[in-house]
């Protein structure tokens, strides 16, 4: 976990009312959930389902209940910041403290997590998590009786490994599915050797998301310190899975559409120890770029979006968001704002 610079609540937040872009006040440490408040807000698709969602039943200490209000209120065109404290005390009630320091990964995932285990309608609740699944497949190859055993799974957020040099969202991804060998401490059972052998293990992709959530796996533990890692990572605007990863995909995996396109950047200034969230996002109406900061929200630039691809004295990218077009162009949005 890490520390997050406090910034006081502002009276009157500044936002692009036009579009509806609203800011959320700081409350006790609250940046971390209000980033990712602006992000999940960018993500029309998730609106869409939760207004499909007829709750009955449930108390205020139900999260997607809170997180269905405050969507909605962040797209009403009013000029003051949208109102989010009963959702932050619903997150405290059910254990993502205020007044505490948190992950943006890890509060995502939880909050996906409470998606699935507090919606009563399980059908619509699958579907959230279908827009960010993406499902894989584990290859383990022996290497003393080289039998292979395979092992399905997903990941909601595909964390990638940052090198202390220049890295590239390409070459992040390519160290991700590389193959590796697993040798001592991390031998693995092989079922035909019946003792642990040495292996060869490979991640494919069976299918992607809608939404492609990334995560920059920035901090590093080591012998009990966490420090943070401000190099240099860069990413494109528009990519296609397909050419940047070649070697990623099954032989049987069926999808057509690999290309994405980035709507929301999660950015971290500071330090391990003491630092602040913020994000850009990108309207889904007029596809500009705004830059979310708390109570303050403006209008940006891709060359600002830029910026964050690491310097230690600039706000570095840790989460990025990709949405996934289709060759007949992206969906609209079904809700107005």
């Amino acid at each position: 976990m890490q520390t997050r610079m406090y910034r006081p609540p502002s009276a009157f937040g500044l936002s692009d009312l036009r579009y509806g872009m609203r800011g959320l006040n700081n409350y006790h440490l609250s940046c971390c959930v209000n980033t990712l408040l602006q992000t999940l807000s960018a993500t029309w698709e998730l609106g869409d389902l939760l207004e499909k969602w007829e709750a009955t039943g449930v108390d205020s200490h139900n999260v997607p209940l809170q997180l269905k209000s405050v969507l909605s209120a962040m797209r009403s065109d009013l000029p003051q910041p949208a109102p989010h404290h009963d959702f932050l005390h619903c997150l405290d009630r059910n254990c993502v403290r205020i007044n505490m320091q948190h992950d943006a990964d890890e509060v995502f995932l939880a909050l996906l997590n409470f998606i699935q285990q507090q919606m009563d309608d399980k059908s619509l609740a699958r579907k959230i998590q279908d827009l960010y699944k993406i499902s894989v497949e584990t290859h383990l190859r022996c290497l003393e009786c080289f039998s292979i055993q395979t092992q399905s799974s997903y990941h909601l957020s595909l964390p990638l490994h940052i090198k202390e040099d220049h890295n590239t969202l390409e070459s992040c991804m390519n160290s991700f599915f590389e193959q590796q060998e697993l040798r001592g401490i991390n031998c693995c059972f092989c079922s035909a050797c019946e003792k642990k052998t040495s292996s060869e293990q490979a991640v494919r992709l069976l299918s992607l998301p809608p939404i492609l959530c990334i995560h920059l796996k920035r901090f590093r533990n080591s012998h009990g310190y966490t420090r943070k890692l401000d190099c240099r990572v860069t990413f494109p605007e528009t990519f296609d899975f397909h050419d940047i990863v070649k070697k990623a995909f099954c032989t049987d995996f069926a999808q057509n559409d690999c290309i994405y396109t980035l709507y929301a950047v999660v950015v971290h200034s500071g330090t391990a120890m003491f630092g602040h969230y913020t994000a850009y996002v990108r309207h889904w109406r007029n596809q500009r770029w705004y830059y979310a900061d708390d109570s303050d929200v403006h209008e940006a630039s891709w060359e600002e979006v830029k910026s964050t691809y690491g310097d230690i004295y600039r706000g570095t990218a840790y989460m990025l968001m990709y949405r996934r077009e289709s060759k007949e162009g992206a969906q609209q949005p079904k809700l107005s704002g």
